[in-house]
Order: structure tokens, then sequence, then C-alpha cells
């Protein structure tokens, strides 16, 4: 059963905003909601690509496997968010897995009922394109950070993103567990806590899942540094 608050975020996803109320209620079927729990699998990597999602709470992290077993994380995407577009509309394969991170409650789309909405209102696939173009400006940030920060750098960088608007000292919550952070930014674990132990310096504490900086402009100024300097 779909909640008040489920129809605010479908009509507020980049994706189907621009639907009339009545093609919106036409196209969401209210059995493809699904209630997941944290480690439970949407799809698997290599699956027929047959939908594409849409977070209504929670968070799902899509992954891929390499043949030794090493996982890498993709992205990981919270309420409002949908995912699996691309391999969808090509009629594929998924190429990553789909993973609840929490307990996430997840729509799915169907293809071909999605097919059939586009062909009447072609807008619909102007705006999954523009959903599209942010997944790879995503990714495409992720490999640039990968590619011109450190490991420390990349740390200082997440959690700055954490902190929003505030500035000065602030005191927060780290969203994931420390090994999928880890992940997300490209590293190791152990990597992660070394680097976590040298920003030290900086005034940033992290202890548990509450992390704190002292001086966002001076945490802000060590991620900008050039990595020759």
């Amino acid at each position: 059963m779909l909640t008040a608050e489920d129809w605010a975020i479908l009509r507020t996803s980049a994706i189907l905003r621009d639907l009339p109320p009545a093609d919106l209620a036409a196209l969401v079927d209210e059995r493809s909601v699904r209630s997941i729990e944290r480690g439970q699998v949407l799809f698997q990597q290599g699956d027929p690509a047959r939908a594409f999602f849409l977070v209504l709470g929670g968070q799902v992290k899509l992954s891929r496997v390499n043949p030794g077993g090493d996982e890498a994380v993709v992205h990981i995407y919270g309420a409002g968010e949908s995912f699996a577009e691309a391999a969808m509309f090509l009629g594929g394969r998924y190429p990553v897995a789909a993973e609840a991170v929490v307990p996430s409650r997840v729509m799915h789309i169907e293809s071909d009922a999605l097919r059939r909405k586009v062909a009447e209102r072609p807008e619909i696939a102007f705006a999954m394109m523009a959903s599209m173009s942010r997944h790879l400006k995503v990714l495409v940030d992720q490999i640039e950070k990968m590619k011109l920060l450190s490991a420390d750098q990349r740390v200082a960088e997440f959690l700055l993103g954490l902190c929003g608007e505030k500035t000065g000292a602030v005191t927060l919550s780290l969203p994931h567990e420390k090994s999928l952070i880890a992940n997300r930014l490209g590293m190791k674990p152990a990597t992660f806590s070394r680097a976590i132990a040298r920003i030290r310096d900086l005034g940033v504490e992290v202890t548990g899942n509450q992390a704190s900086i002292r001086d966002t402009a001076l945490v802000l100024a060590f991620v900008n540094r050039s990595a020759e300097d």
C-alpha cells in the first residue's frame, strides 16, 4: 500500500515528476512495492533487466564483483532516487547487483509498462535521459576523485559532504558502516582507518559512527590542495 509520503516521493522524483496525476497513477502498480531487509538482494549482476527501481525509503547499494570475488560499490541510492533505467531500456542485463544497505522500501516499474507510457508521452524519455546523465556524472566524479585525490583527501571530502551547508565546528553521524564507506571511496578498510588517523591533525575525530570536525574551512582547504603540495 502506497502512503501519502510515498506519493509525495513519486511526484518529486526526477523521472516521474512531469507526469500528470492520472498518468502517474496508471503507471504505478502498488503491488510492485517491496519491503526488503538489510542485505536482501533486489537483483544480481547479470540478471535480465526488466524493470527500473525507485527507492521510497532506506538505502540501496549498487555494486560489481570481479572474477576474484572482490566487490566494488558503484553508488548508494536513497529515498526519491531511481536506478537501473539504462539497463532496462537497453533490454540487456543488469551490469551490477542491487542490495539493501538498511531496511528499505523499493518500487519497481516494469519496462513494458514504461515503454507504453513513453509512446504516449515522449517527454518521459527526456526525463529518464536526464536521470541517466546524472548517474553518469556521479561515476565521472568518482573516477576523478580516485585519480586526483589522495586517500586522506577522499575521506575528508566525504565527511565534508555529510555537513551540508554547515560551517565551523560540526558533529555528524556516519551514514553507513566504515567498511562500506571505504568501499564506496575505492579503498580497503585498513586504508580508510589509516586515513582517519592521519586527518586527526586537521581536527577531525571519528569514534564509532560519530564524526566531529573542528573547522570545516581547514578541512576544505586540505581537500582542495593539489596532490603535489
